[in-house]
């Protein structure tokens, strides 16, 4: 087994997709330069409990609280009250994948050396993490801004032996989970509670997530737009490399190039070449690029933005062993990557948008030359009519989902949290907006490749023949109508697998 050793400053989202999944995922631990930066930031923190003086969260409340003085013999009590009173999330639990990017977002974050917590915290951490056991925790549940606070701590809970868990697909409670791994309960000191639960990684965790399935999203848009095009017999003189150069954005260009490559050597364009009096197609068709491209380029910005992040420190106070200093401040306010994530939706929802627009060009005989909703008997047998009624209700849910929460801040905490990012919504309306994208994709790819059978004995261009030879090892072709459910969710899992990106397509 692999190991993956985490340094809070170099971790990789594909590293996160790594560990997310629990059967191939690599084993992690803490490298040595990050054992000794957590050690001196440590030292800081315990000086200051012996010093006596007033440092946030760790000798005070929390929040409105802050200005309470807490003695320090009851200062293992406030961590222990904080997370307990701070697991606080409600809803469904949020899927395995996501919890295990929490638990590696957190320990690396931890790993940086600014928190103040002991190693011991981070190693329990991973010790979770390696050992499949998964805390139960709730979807909804923060603001953020102070941090994924309910989600966290249902996280540092079961480290506490608490609360309950996953393990193997059953849940139980954490305490007998931790006893049957040899793990003990953790006993959190000071800071250590508030370093465990303030901070953006249940917001950057599934924002990692979906990101990770929108790139290969973008691609498999792609084959299917490719798909389309040929059996609309369409034209790829847009997708010239001249073309991309008079307006060089470069998610445009990669797109075009992209096209180019699974059209090369097209019979069916060949045939129609000579002869053809269409000057142009419609936008679905030609504007692929500069649609498909405008996605390229938003969701390049939101993984700069969730690769910063998944390797800063995002507690308070922060600690900075150089000078001793221990400093309030707002490295936990999610904002930046909540209007990432709104952007992401934006441009997932407009790929869905063009997807649902080449679809009924399929499926309308006026449109495409093709038996109506591509039936080989149109009449007595109804085809793919309704295929398109279910791409446009996903495509109308994904309209709502593009819709920005990241402007809805709420006052919490009594006014002392007076502007928050909203950032756990944003995470949560972006991965269900990936699947809706996914599903409106794989309605287009199932539609296209039942129109290429009418231009057949003609091939598609060398990408598409590969990605249309795919789906008929899992989809046949449809002869007569049959209840197209499964069918549909076969596709789905092809494209959310991402069997059809064919990354080997190049130009």
């Amino acid at each position: 087994m692999s190991t993956l050793a985490l340094t809070g400053r170099t971790l990789s989202l594909e590293d996160v997709g790594r560990v997310s999944n629990a059967e191939a995922a690599p084993r992690v631990d803490l490298a040595p330069e990050a054992r000794r930066a957590v050690a001196r930031a440590r030292e800081v923190v315990e000086r200051a409990v012996a010093s006596g003086k007033p440092v946030y969260g760790v000798t005070t409340g929390f929040g409105r609280l802050a200005e309470v003085a807490i003695s320090r013999e009851r200062l293992i009590d406030l961590q222990r009250n904080l997370i307990r009173s701070h697991s606080a999330g409600m809803g469904r639990p949020l899927p395995t994948e996501a919890v295990r990017t929490i638990l590696l977002l957190r320990a690396n974050a931890l790993a940086r050396g600014q928190s103040g917590c002991r190693v011991e915290v981070v190693l329990a951490l991973l010790d979770l993490l390696n050992a499949g056991i998964h805390p139960v925790v709730p979807e909804a549940g923060s603001v953020g801004a102070s941090g994924d606070l309910a989600p966290l701590a249902h996280v540092a809970l079961a480290l506490m032996g608490e609360g309950e868990v996953e393990v193997g697909g059953r849940t139980g409670p954490a305490a007998d989970a931790l006893r049957e791994a040899g793990i003990e309960p953790l006993e959190l000191r000071e800071k250590e509670g508030l370093a465990l639960i303030n901070g953006t990684q249940a917001t950057t965790g599934l924002g990692i997530l979906a990101l990770l399935r929108g790139e290969s999203a973008v691609e498999t848009a792609e084959v299917a737009g490719a798909t389309t095009l040929e059996a609309l017999m369409g034209t790829p003189e847009a997708f010239r490399p001249d073309v991309q150069d008079a307006r060089p954005h470069p998610g445009q260009a990669v797109s075009a190039s992209r096209l180019r490559a699974l059209l090369r050597s097209s019979e069916i364009r060949e045939f129609h070449r000579h002869g053809d009096p269409r000057i142009q197609d419609a936008y679905s068709l030609r504007c692929m690029p500069q649609v498909h491209g405008a996605a390229r380029e938003a969701l390049g910005y939101a993984r700069r933005i969730l690769e910063i992040e998944a390797n800063s420190a995002t507690d308070n106070p922060l600690i900075f062993p150089e000078t001793g200093e221990i400093v309030s401040a707002g490295n936990f306010h999610a904002q930046l990557v909540s209007q990432a994530l709104d952007l992401f939706c934006i441009a997932v929802a407009d790929l869905a948008a063009i997807s649902e627009r080449r679809i009924e060009r399929l499926l309308n005989p006026d449109l495409s030359g093709l038996p109506a909703f591509l039936s080989p008997e149109p009449g007595l047998r109804s085809g793919l009519m309704i295929l398109q009624v279910t791409a446009v209700d996903l495509l109308s849910e994904l309209r709502v989902l593009s819709h920005p929460v990241s402007v809805d801040s709420i006052s919490t905490s009594a006014a002392q949290e007076d502007h928050v990012a909203m950032g756990l919504a944003s995470g949560r309306k972006a991965l269900r907006a990936v699947e809706c994208l996914e599903r409106v994709l794989g309605a287009e790819l199932l539609a296209g490749a039942q129109a290429l059978e009418f231009r057949r004995p003609l091939r598609p261009g060398e990408g598409v023949e590969r990605a249309w030879i795919r789906v008929r090892k899992s989809v046949a072709a449809l002869d007569e109508d049959r209840v197209l459910n499964k069918d549909l969710e076969q596709m789905f899992e092809l494209v959310r697998t991402g069997a059809l990106t064919l990354p080997e397509e190049k130009e």
